[in-house]
C-alpha cells in the first residue's frame, strides 16, 4: 500500500509546507503581499510552492487515493484546482486567496502530511 515514491512525494510536500510557512511568516496581512517589492517576492515565492504541492498532490491522486480516503476532510480536489488555476492563470491570482490558504489551510495539509508520513515509521 505505501511505497517509496508516495512516501517521497509526501516528504516533498512537507519540504514546502515549511518553506511557505517560514516566508508567511514574514506577512502581517494579505496587502503586505502587495504593498512593497519585497512582499511581491514573497508571494511569487510562496506561490511556486503552492503549485509544487499541488502538483506533488495530483501525482499522488495519479497512483492511488490514499490521502482522499483517509482524510476526506481535506479538500483535495481544491488543491489540485488551485495547482491549475496557477499555472494556467497566474495573472488572476488573488493574494487574499493565497493568505487565507497560507492562514487557514497549510496547517492542516501540514498536520494531514507529518500523520501520514508517520506510517512510514
Amino acid at each position: 500500500m505505501y511505497d517509496a515514491v508516495y512516501k517521497y512525494s509526501l516528504e516533498t510536500i512537507l519540504e514546502h509546507i515549511t518553506v511557505c510557512n517560514r516566508r508567511f511568516s514574514e506577512i502581517n496581512s494579505s496587502i503586505d503581499f502587495v504593498s512593497t517589492e519585497h512582499g511581491k517576492t514573497l508571494l511569487d515565492a510562496i506561490v511556486t510552492r503552492l503549485q509544487a504541492i499541488g502538483e506533488n498532490i495530483k501525482n499522488i491522486f495519479r497512483k492511488h487515493n490514499l490521502l482522499e480516503t483517509n482524510y476526506p476532510e481535506m479538500e483535495w480536489s481544491k488543491i489540485i484546482r488551485f495547482r491549475d488555476f496557477i499555472s494556467h492563470h497566474y495573472e488572476m491570482l488573488d493574494y487574499e486567496i493565497v493568505y487565507q490558504i497560507c492562514d487557514n489551510y497549510l496547517p492542516q495539509l501540514k498536520s494531514i502530511v507529518t500523520k501520514e508520513l508517520s506510517k512510514f515509521n
